[in-house]
C-alpha cells in the first residue's frame, strides 16, 4: 500500500512540476511591451519602418523572446538590407499576431520579405524586419553568427564586435 501512496505522490508532483515549468515558459517570463517603431537598415543608414498599430512581447528570460506585429505602408519592395538567413521564431499561442509557420511561408513564397532592423541588438542577436506585399509587419531576434557557437565555444563566420561591449 505504501509503494502505491509513494507512486501516486511521485506522480502527482512530476504532474505539478511539469506544469510549471509550462507556465513559465509560456507565460510568466514574457511581458507586453510598447516599443515606438522598428527601422531598417538600408546602404545609406537606418530608415524609419513607419510602424503603427505595434502589438509586442519580450522576455529578460533570453535576448530572443521578442516578437512584434504592426501595419505599415511600406511593402516588401522597400529598398533595405535584405536578411536571406531569416527564420521566424515561434510567439507563445496567446500572442496570435504573430504565426511563424505563416510568416515563414509568405518569406518562402515571396510575398513577404525579411530586412535586417538592427545588427547585434544585444550580443548575437539581430533583429529581424519582415514586411509582407500588403503592408503587414513583423519583427523578431535571431541568433547571427556570433551569437551561434561550435561545440567548443568558438563563434562561428563572421568577425564579432567584443563581448565586453555588450556587458
Amino acid at each position: 500500500m505504501n509503494g502505491k501512496l509513494a507512486a501516486i505522490l511521485f506522480a502527482g508532483l512530476a504532474v505539478v512540476a511539469g506544469a510549471g515549468a509550462w507556465y513559465l515558459q509560456v507565460f510568466y517570463y514574457y511581458e507586453r511591451v510598447a516599443p515606438s517603431g522598428f527601422v531598417l537598415q538600408t546602404q545609406g543608414g537606418a530608415r524609419s519602418a513607419e510602424a503603427r498599430g505595434i502589438e509586442a512581447i519580450d522576455a529578460t528570460s533570453s535576448p530572443i523572446k521578442f516578437r512584434a506585429c504592426f501595419d505599415t505602408d511600406l511593402t516588401g519592395e522597400v529598398e533595405a538590407l535584405s536578411y536571406l538567413d531569416a527564420v521566424p521564431l515561434t510567439a507563445p499561442f496567446w500572442f496570435d499576431c504573430f504565426d511563424a509557420e505563416e510568416i515563414g511561408d509568405r518569406l518562402a513564397d515571396g510575398t513577404a520579405r525579411a530586412f535586417l532592423g538592427e545588427k547585434n541588438v544585444e550580443y548575437g542577436v539581430d533583429r529581424i524586419v519582415a514586411i509582407t506585399d500588403g503592408g503587414r509587419g513583423y519583427v523578431w531576434h535571431q541568433l547571427n553568427n556570433c551569437g551561434e557557437v561550435r561545440y567548443d565555444g568558438t563563434q562561428v563566420g563572421e568577425d564579432c564586435p567584443p563581448r565586453e561591449d555588450f556587458e
